[in-house]
C-alpha cells in the first residue's frame, strides 16, 4: 500500500477559463479526483463507505498557487493522507508542471458523514482507518472564516448540475459560483495566489442561496453564502477568501 499517490492530468480546453488558465474549480476537481482514487486504494472507497452508510465530505481547504497552468499542459499531482485528528482526516496535495516546478499546493480537511442523518461521524467512532504520512512540507490547516458585513449581494439556486453523488452541491461548484460574481475584465487582471474555502452546511437541489461579497483593499475577495431558514434565520453554507496576485 503506497502512502503517496501520483497522477498526471492533461489540461483540456474545457478545463480553462477564457484566458486559457486552469479554472480554480478544475484545480479542486483534480485534487478531489486524486483523493478519491488514493482513498479507494487505502480501503475507503465511495462504495466501501456507502455499504456502511457513510460518505466523504470536505469541510475546509486551502490552496496556495505559484502559477495557474495553461491549456495543453500536462501536470503531475502528488497526494497523501495525513494522520487523522479527533475530528477530521487531513490530506495534502502538491502539483508540478512538466519541468518539475511546483505550481500549487493544497490541504483539505475531510470528514465522514452519515448518509441518513447527514451528521458528522468522528474518526474514533467511524471504524474507518486511513494510514497517514507527514513529510514536513504540508500547509497549516486553515482556520474558520468569521462572518463579516459585505456590501454586495446576489441570489442563486442550486441546480441539477451542481450536485454530486452525495446529493448535495459539490465543493468545486462553489468556486464557479464565486467567479461568476465578477466580470471578465476583473479576472483578466486578477490571478488567484491563495484561497481558502470553508463548507459549513450542505446545499441541496432547489436551495436558494444568498451570496454576500466584497473585494477588499489588497485585492482580497470575501464571499459568504447563506440559505434563508424559518423565523428570519439563515444557515451559513460556504465562505471563501481569495487573495489575488499580479
Amino acid at each position: 500500500m503506497e502512502l503517496m499517490y501520483t497522477q498526471e492530468f492533461h489540461i483540456l480546453g474545457s478545463s480553462v477559463d477564457r484566458y486559457g488558465r486552469l479554472k480554480e474549480s478544475m484545480l479542486l476537481y483534480y485534487i478531489q479526483e486524486v483523493a478519491g482514487i488514493h482513498g479507494s486504494a487505502l480501503g475507503a472507497s465511495f462504495e466501501a463507505l456507502a455499504a456502511r452508510n457513510l460518505f466523504w465530505a470536505i469541510i475546509r481547504q486551502k490552496v496556495q498557487i505559484t502559477r495557474l497552468p495553461m491549456a495543453g499542459e500536462t501536470i503531475r499531482l502528488e497526494t497523501w493522507a495525513m494522520p487523522a485528528t479527533r475530528t477530521y482526516y487531513p490530506r495534502s496535495t502538491v502539483a508540478y508542471d512538466a519541468a518539475g516546478n511546483e505550481i500549487f499546493r493544497a490541504i483539505g480537511m475531510w470528514v465522514l458523514m452519515d448518509v441518513n442523518t447527514r451528521a458528522m461521524v468522528l474518526p474514533g467512532k467511524s471504524d474507518v482507518h486511513v494510514e497517514g504520512l507527514l513529510t514536513g512540507t504540508e500547509l497549516k490547516a486553515p482556520g474558520s472564516l468569521a462572518p463579516k458585513s459585505l456590501l454586495n449581494a446576489a441570489v442563486r439556486r442550486v441546480g441539477y448540475t451542481d450536485l454530486d453523488r452525495n446529493g448535495h452541491m459539490n465543493n468545486t461548484r462553489c468556486l464557479e459560483w464565486i467567479n461568476d460574481l465578477l466580470p471578465s475584465h476583473f479576472h483578466k487582471e486578477h490571478i488567484p495566489a491563495e484561497f481558502t474555502v470553508c463548507y459549513h452546511s450542505e446545499a441541496r437541489e432547489g436551495d436558494e442561496l444568498q451570496l454576500h461579497w466584497q473585494v477588499l483593499e489588497g485585492d482580497t475577495l470575501l464571499v459568504d453564502a447563506f440559505r434563508p431558514e424559518a423565523d428570519n434565520r439563515f444557515q451559513r453554507i460556504f465562505t471563501a477568501q481569495i487573495k489575488y496576485g499580479e
